[in-house]
């Protein structure tokens, strides 16, 4: 906050963050940086960067490493990103085009039927699936058109957040934790480059002021305290007041809309009645194995996961892999073969179902034991010179 009796600053160009973060990266193209390292060079908060790395990644300028702590570093295209802000101001893009009235009373069979895989605005392809008999992206889009928030429920990497994007184009996204504040939500004071403090404002206002879609991912690990800020600007009010900002007033502009993501299964996350009842349309999300089987990832590996998640749904076990986790197992076969992969995906099952995922696998393939991926023995450095078979190894050893 800015001292008492000291006039506030100018507010930023929008999008300047986002613009310094892709500096950073630019700055430091073989690092890859860590949201808390980010922000502690920047001297922003952790909400404010990620916010903006996000941005960046959906954009194609910046590229993000690995999940839970992802790391980000730079690409071909973080250069031009620094050299200007990246989106601008709350309030300068035109709102979303409302739809046309009829789109939302067509009959569902006479709709069009987008089929075929999206490409989300990272490159990766979405393939839709079948809601309400219409395809699920144009299912969500006649839910914003009628101004029905959405709430996604179902575990980790079944493609709640893929669909909203693919759905989309114009999303922005609050990744939610026990640490989201209601400033990641509406905005906060950063300090300016000048030394002075500036007010950044958050993704809640610039999707009201400039139409758009926000998705708040893993809602039910925010606190209901912090949601609370969120509610006004979705029910019949339409607007929220910026307490921190001159007690400004920001109003919801056509086509802003809010759907959320939920992942029952995670510890710490809490469907509040509050949350639950914003949310007219509620949607379980499961992975398809139908799809796995198309993207052609191991029939064997696909039929073990279906079976693990008819135990989870009778209750048996509590974790199954989903399509996240198919198809990291198919890219880790392609780098490092069958082996690895399997011992890979009953490694990354959680401790007290280990056990039954690794019986499941070995029924599955025959292979008479497989254990979680571990480090073995040192390899001598005589034998890692060369390859196993080389004709020098061969005779490595032997006196003449």
């Amino acid at each position: 906050m800015t001292t008492p009796g000291t006039p506030t600053p100018a507010r930023t160009k929008g999008g300047e963050l986002r613009a310094k973060v892709a500096r950073l990266l630019a700055d430091r193209p073989r690092d890859k940086l860590t949201i808390g390292e980010m922000a502690r060079q920047l001297g922003h908060s952790h909400g404010a960067v990620r916010n903006a790395v996000l941005t960046l990644v959906r954009r194609g300028e910046a590229d993000q490493s690995g999940f839970g702590q992802p790391s980000f570093g730079a690409n071909p295209r973080t250069a031009a990103a620094a050299q200007a802000a990246v989106i601008s101001p709350p309030g300068t893009h035109a709102p979303r085009a409302q739809a046309a009235t009829a789109r939302t009373t067509i009959p569902a069979a006479a709709a069009p039927r987008r089929t075929g895989p999206i490409r989300r605005a990272g490159g990766q392809l979405y393939h839709p699936r079948e809601l309400a008999d219409l395809p699920d992206v144009e299912a969500l889009n006649r839910l914003r058109d009628a101004d029905v928030p959405v709430l996604l429920y179902g575990p980790p990497g079944t493609g709640k957040t893929s669909l909203v994007e693919a759905a989309f184009p114009d999303l922005l996204t609050v990744a939610g934790d026990g640490d989201t504040t209601v400033g990641d939500l509406i905005g906060e004071y950063t300090q300016a480059d000048s030394g002075g403090y500036v007010f950044q404002y958050g993704p809640l206002v610039t999707a009201m002021t400039e139409g758009r879609a926000l998705l708040i991912d893993d809602a039910t690990l925010i606190s209901p305290m912090v949601l609370a800020a969120l509610y006004p600007a979705m029910d019949g009010r339409r607007q929220i007041q910026v307490k921190a900002h001159k007690g400004e007033t920001i109003k919801a502009e056509k086509g802003f809309y809010v759907i959320a993501g939920h992942n029952p299964n995670v510890h710490g996350a809490i469907l509040t009645e509050a949350l639950s009842s914003r949310f007219s349309v509620q949607i379980q999300v499961g992975t398809d194995y139908d799809l796995a089987l198309a993207l052609r990832i191991d029939a064997r590996i696909v039929r073990v996961a279906r079976n693990l998640a008819n135990q989870v749904d009778l209750g048996e076990l509590g974790w199954a892999p989903q399509l996240r986790e198919l198809l990291s197992y198919q890219r880790t076969e392609a780098v490092l073969g069958t082996d690895a992969a399997l011992a890979n995906l009953i490694g990354i099952a959680p401790a007290e179902d280990r056990d039954a995922v690794a019986d499941a696998v070995i029924t599955a393939t025959g292979i008479k034991k497989i254990a979680p991926l571990t480090l073995g023995k040192q390899i001598a450095a005589s034998a890692a010179r060369q390859p196993p078979g080389s004709p020098g190894s061969a005779h490595r050893g032997r006196s003449r």
